[in-house]
């Protein structure tokens, strides 16, 4: 009886955070579309890459173009005035653009040397001088070191977009947690009490009557606190608890699921998992593997 009250408890809430964590992501994919942060956070990538905070040397070269930035015109004279941003740069057309940027006679190696040696910002002149001088006129080896030399930039870059991206599921997530009054603590104590809310929600995996149970779990706004107290920290505690599930991502609450339902032997039917698709419109249970 415990153990099965355990379970059925851990259903439970990896049923509510794989649909939490599945809103907020779908959220966040929205926001980071309408706002373009893929495209904003690649250009500040390459503006620190290029050492041009003020987009108006190395980097606004670059965004002009066509192999770097083919929807836009070249025209601009600042950010601001930018059509267009590419979302992702390949590595050989940087290396290409590059080079196409700083030569004045393509294919003369010791022109470009000097070219090189005329870039006005010392670091990015070091760090051009450095991979010229281990390429020792091999083009080839310059364009590979040069694209080397952006992945590298881009991983940092690509850091900082998932840190970003963390903070603003976290914030998402907890903004969910609180207008929902989605409160981890509470919701573990009920169904602990009364477990067959869980079995509900698994024994026919999400269909109608198991929609209809979900209902019934304690979210949702019944009254709102009155005072500060113990039990209202609680409650913060709970929200916050469940703000930070989000982080672990759908995919991961859905297989969590997936191996609580066969843990509990459950299993599920084949005729059920369409009902699942249709549901998490990604995630597939197969009691096959």
């Amino acid at each position: 009886m415990f153990g099965s009250t355990v379970l059925e408890v851990a259903v439970g809430l990896t049923f509510c955070y794989a649909a939490v964590a599945l809103i907020v992501s779908t959220l966040q994919e929205a926001i980071a579309s309408v706002l373009r942060l893929r495209a904003r956070t690649l250009l500040e990538g390459v503006k620190t890459m290029l050492n041009d905070p003020g987009f108006n040397a190395l980097a606004r070269a670059l965004y002009a173009h066509a192999l770097v930035n083919p929807h836009d015109d070249g025209t601009a004279g600042d950010e601001g005035a930018l059509k267009h941003k590419p979302s992702y740069i390949e590595p050989k057309q940087f290396a290409t653009a590059l080079l196409d940027t700083i030569q004045t006679i393509p294919g003369d190696w010791a022109q470009l040397g000097r070219d090189i040696d005329a870039v006005p910002d010392e670091q990015v002149r070091r760090a051009l001088q450095s991979v010229y001088r281990q390429a020792n006129g091999d083009l080839a080896k310059l364009q590979s070191s040069l694209e080397g030399w952006f992945d590298n930039a881009m991983e940092r870059v690509s850091g900082a977009y998932k840190r970003q991206s963390l903070m603003v599921s976290l914030a998402l997530s907890l903004l969910m947690a609180v207008l929902f009054n989605i409160d981890s603590i509470h919701l573990f104590r009920t169904l602990w009490q009364q477990p067959a809310l869980a079995a509900q929600l698994s024994a026919d995996t999400l269909n109608q009557g198991a929609i209809d149970a979900l209902r019934t779990l304690p979210i949702g706004w019944q009254s709102f606190p009155t005072k500060f107290d113990a039990d209202f920290a609680m409650q913060v505690a709970g929200w916050l608890l469940t703000a930070s599930t989000a982080l672990f991502g759908a995919p991961f609450w859905f297989d969590l699921l997936q191996k609580a339902v066969q843990v509990r032997g459950t299993g599920v039917k084949p005729e059920q998992r369409n009902k699942i698709r249709s549901v998490t419109g990604t995630v597939s249970v197969d009691q096959d593997a």
